[in-house]
Parts: structure tokens; sequence; C-alpha cells
């Protein structure tokens, strides 16, 4: 009977608003979650004959729930350093817990602090995923999540870093006279007393600090001789050759054009990277020398002024207390020590989908890997059309408050009309009753 059908499409209408209903309200209450992304309820009908005959049956309605995963928020200003936002596509790759039996999610909800235990976590628990960098900066992206580690900057604390480059900036005296003669070792040796000389104290891997001297001497208009010398009861090798007597470890012919810049002609540096095998059994990298690039005043320079060292850099050393800890528009965390230094310690990662909007919801604002989601893929922020980031900002929810309320308008009248149905199908019938009286 096709009253029966109306019945039934108003209790379908009933369903579907309340369904509605409920996304509205998910939507309101999470206006101001970081980083959510709201529901839309699609309806779709519901046919019991597929074609028009003089008898026609109501199917009524059914409310489908699409989750607006890919819908880009809003990027706010943040003052925290750990705060962070993606502008584009992709998701903060996150762990339920620091250890590997921890499920592993994905969320866009940036705003992670450091904990009791030193990790990044965000405010519902997850911890922020990343791979390690080594000494150099560098890390391997095999594609695989299991190469990523829970963020812990404060391990570092108490911990060693040795030398990898020295960097200088100096000027030496043009007005100097050039020396008689000069063969390489001679300042080493102490045959040749130099005209400039300076020390940088460099560490190695346990944070033992080692001094190395930069000797210079004119050997002609525009030309000087430099020797770089160590103390020979600290080092073993140099270069994998055993150190000379006099400590001398490298030593070249510094050049400079007629402006006092310096004049590298076709090569790379002045000097090689310096291999040095310590002899209190420390491990080591090769530390590479900087002192300035081809026709730049940014390293050595020669001026009609006293020979004077104007600075030098020196990473290295014993790591004290990490004070904070700050990442970087390109998802590199660096760890703040308290003595103002900082070290590149993780770069983060950023995973997508090939349907986004697939993906399973879960509490705390994360998502897991479905069927309709397609497989992860983990790469570089701003790579493999995955989104950059940005430092300092969070993404708000990306629900807009006044098409909420105006929906919630919209589903109660709707809901409304559906009770009429009922009421008025029921009268109906009572009509039909009423017949065999």
């Amino acid at each position: 009977m096709s009253l029966y059908s109306a019945l039934y499409a108003g209790v379908s209408g009933l369903s579907a608003q309340s369904s509605a209903m409920a996304t509205v309200a998910d939507n309101i209450t999470n206006v101001n979650t970081i980083g959510y992304k709201g529901v839309s309820a699609q309806f779709e009908t519901l046919v019991t004959g597929g074609s028009l005959s003089s008898s026609y049956s109501a199917g009524g309605v059914t409310a489908t729930p699409k989750a607006l995963i890919s819908k880009q928020g809003l990027l706010q200003a943040s003052s925290s350093l750990t705060d962070i936002g993606i502008d584009g596509a992709g998701f903060f790759v996150v762990r339920s817990s620091p250890d590997a039996g921890g499920t592993t999610a994905y969320t866009r909800a940036g705003s992670f602090t450091t904990d009791s235990s030193g990790y990044l976590r965000n405010t519902a628990g997850y911890y922020l995923m990343g791979w390690p960098l080594d000494a150099n900066a560098s890390y391997v992206n095999n594609g695989s999540e299991a190469a990523l580690q829970p963020i812990r900057p404060n391990a570092l604390t108490g911990a060693a870093t040795p030398t990898t480059a020295i960097q200088l900036r100096a000027n030496l005296d043009s007005t100097a006279e050039p020396v008689a003669a000069y063969t390489a070792g001679d300042m080493s040796s102490g045959t040749l007393s130099p005209q400039f000389s300076r020390s940088v104290v460099v560490y190695d891997a346990q944070g033992t600090s080692h001094s190395l001297t930069f000797n210079f001497a004119k050997t002609g208009a525009n030309t000087w001789a430099t020797e770089v010398t160590g103390d020979p009861a600290d080092i073993t090798t140099i270069d994998g050759n055993a150190v000379p007597a006099s400590g001398l470890l490298a030593s070249g012919s510094i050049s400079f054009n007629a402006d006092g810049s310096l004049n590298l002609g076709t090569a790379q540096s002045l000097l090689g990277d310096l291999d040095i095998t310590w002899s209190n059994g420390a491990g080591s990298t090769p530390i590479s020398l900087n002192m300035g690039r081809n026709g730049g005043l940014d390293g050595l320079t020669q001026f009609g002024s006293t020979s004077a060292l104007l600075s030098s850099t020196v990473d290295g050393g014993m790591l004290g207390t990490v004070a904070s800890v700050k990442i970087s528009d390109k998802g590199v965390v660096s760890a703040v020590f308290d003595d103002g230094t900082s070290r590149p310690i993780y770069q983060l990662p950023l995973a997508t989908f090939q349907n986004p909007d697939g993906l399973t919801r879960i509490s705390g604002n994360a998502y897991l890997v479905s069927e309709q989601s397609g497989n992860v893929a983990i790469n570089e922020p701003g790579t493999v059309g995955g989104g950059t980031l940005s430092a300092s900002m969070l993404e708000a929810s990306n629900v807009d408050l006044a098409a909420e309320f105006s929906n919630m308008i919209l589903f109660q009248r709707a809901y409304s009309a559906s009770s009429k149905i009922i009421t008025t199908v029921d009268d109906m019938l009572q009509e039909v009753s009423n017949l065999k009286r």
C-alpha cells in the first residue's frame, strides 16, 4: 500500500536528518580544534521501484557522511617555536607511543610541545616522527616508516659532537715585506717565524678540545704561504700518514687579486679537509677548512692594515642542556642549547595519499590508512605533490561556522517536515481504519 511506503519514507527522512544534524554538531563543537577537518552530509535517494506506474511506492532518503580532509584550513600565527602548519597536501607522521609497538597515524594538528620525557607530542598525545640526522645533517629516505624515530631533542643533553668545519675571516697586511726564502714546513719546524699566526680550538667525538694553529708568511706580491699545525702528541696520523715531529698538518700557497680579494683560480678551496686521528682514541670526522670564496671578501683578504683575525667559527664540542627546540620551514628540527648554539637533529617528513578523504578517522584528530585512501607515500616537504611547512603557524579548523548554522536550520526544518509526513500518514491510515465502522 502506498500509504505505508510514505510512512517508511518519513521515517527514513527522520533518520537521514538526524545523521545530518550529527555532522553539524561535530563540526560546530570542533570549530576551534587545531587541524580539524569537517564532515558534510550527502543525501541519497532510496528507490523501491525503477519505473513509474499507476501506483507509486515511496523509497525515502539516506544520509552518507563525507569527510572534508583534503580541504585546507586557514594558517594562523603562533607564538610557539614548535608549532607547525602544513600549507598544501600532506600529514605529519605520528605514533601513539614512543616505542615501535605504537600505532602509526597521520594528523594535521601541528601543536607540538616537549613533554616530561623530552619527546615532541601534540595536544592529543601523539608523538611526532622524523628522520634522524647524522653529523653531516644528512639522512636516508627509503620510503619506509620503520626508518622514522620519535623526535626527542633532550636526548642530546650532555653529549658531544666532533668538529667538522672551520671558517676563518682574517686580513693579511699587504705592506708586509716578503720573506727571503720559504720551503714548505719552515714555519712549523721553527726555521721561519710566521708573520701572522692564530690558533683555534677543535673537538673530537668525545668532546675533548685540541688546538690547531694557522701560520702565514708573505712570499711575494699578493702571495702568502700558509701552514696548519697541531700538537704531535695529540695526533697520531693526518690523512692516513704519520704526523711529522714539527706537527705540520697541511700547507699551501695563497694568492690575492689586485683589489685584495682572495684568488682561488680553479681550486675549490685553499686546503683540503683535515682527516685527523687523535692519539686519545676518540673518534673524529674530516674537518673542512673554509677561508673564503674565489673573488670574495668573506674569508682571507689582503689590505694595507695590520694582520688580524676578524672572526672564526668552529662547530662541535660538548653539548650543554637543550634550552629550546625550533622547527624550520623546511622541516628541520634543531635543538637550541643553553649557550646559544643550535644543532639540526631531525628532518620531518610529510605523508601523502592518493585519496586523503578516504582515510579512517580516529580519536585525537588523527587518521589511519584505509582501502579507500590508498597506500602512504613518505617524502620531504615540498616534494612529490606534498605541501610545505610553516614554522610557528597552526592550521585552524576548516569548518565554516556560518554555513554550519545555516545547515542546522535546514536540517531542523527538514526533520520537522519528515515528522509531519508521519503524522499525516497516520491520520490517513486512521481514516482507512474507520471505513469498516
